[in-house]
């Protein structure tokens, strides 16, 4: 075959252009710092590319999903904590009205005080987070306890309030209303304040309300302790999360980020070659009538 000038400077032509595409990819490796630019540059990397994206991000969300149950198990827990000490106060009460040494106006004082600390019990009961009720159930938008009204009743709405921590398992960060604010706590309470109120009480009638408060402060220290089981599990959850989240940030960098120095070094070693390439081309395109004059 005859090879013509025509075909050597096509030729030429084509070798350059592929070379200049070629350092363009490199370009954009560095300036992207990616190993691809577009899905067609490596279907294969594109595609593991998504899928641990979207791994990434079901971890954030997960991750945001922690946050939220760590702040409604803490609201918990300290209005819990509150509950408690009321109830603790109350006990202290009925332990000293219960001394047949103290007089009708002194019990009416402590029945006043405990009026006030059942009105206490109420408020810490309605704790909102944000708008939400954190003790009536999946009923957040609701009150679970009224207290204008006599006998005070408890929301019965024992639905779980429930986060997913990680693929398919979901934890309930709330407390069931009844298992810490019983109508019967409520109850009890009222029927000591009449108590105290009659003048013909005595430590006799007292004393059975001492064993019932002891009960309701009981309860409060399961739910506490039931909370703090399931908020013990929720951290060692999130530090598997956390652990998701570095291996999936790896992988993701592995598959997508280049390695600088390597596409560096293989650019300018194209470099050396596009530069070879114009020099030897330069010789392969006809001489004009200049370079014989020469």
């Amino acid at each position: 075959m005859r090879v013509t000038q025509s075909m050597l400077s096509g030729n030429m032509l084509s070798n350059l252009t592929n070379s200049y595409e070629t350092m363009a990819k490199y370009q954009d490796r560095i300036s992207s710092q990616k190993k691809i630019t577009r899905p067609s540059d490596d279907p294969v990397i594109a595609m593991k590319g998504i899928t641990y994206r979207r791994n990434l991000q079901e971890v954030e969300q997960y991750k945001r999903n922690f946050s939220e149950a760590y702040n409604w198990m803490d609201n918990s827990d300290a209005s819990l904590d509150k509950a408690g000490q009321a109830l603790q106060r109350i006990r202290e009460l009925v332990v000293q009205a219960s001394n047949d040494t103290y007089d009708e106006g002194q019990r009416v004082s402590i029945s006043e005080e405990i009026a006030q600390l059942k009105e206490h019990l109420g408020e810490i009961a309605n704790t909102k987070m944000g708008d939400k009720y954190i003790f009536n159930g999946t009923d957040t938008l609701s009150k679970p306890v009224d207290v204008d009204v006599s006998p005070i009743t408890v929301s019965g709405n024992s639905n779980p309030v429930q986060f997913e921590l990680s693929k398919g398992v979901f934890i309930s960060v709330n407390v069931n209303p009844q298992d810490a604010f019983s109508d019967e706590m409520f109850s009890d309470i009222e029927g000591l304040i009449n108590s105290l109120g009659d003048p013909i009480s005595n430590g006799d009638t007292l004393s059975p309300f001492l064993d019932k408060i002891e009960g309701h402060l009981t309860n409060i220290t399961d739910a506490r302790a039931n909370l703090g089981a399931r908020a013990n599990r929720v951290e060692l959850m999130e530090s598997r999360i956390d652990e998701q989240e570095v291996i999936s940030k790896k992988m993701m960098s592995e598959n997508e980020d280049i390695d600088f120095e390597k596409v560096v070094t293989e650019m300018l070693a194209q470099e050396s070659v596009h530069r070879a390439a114009l020099s030897v081309g330069s010789r392969v395109i006809q001489p004009t009538l200049m370079d014989f004059l020469r």
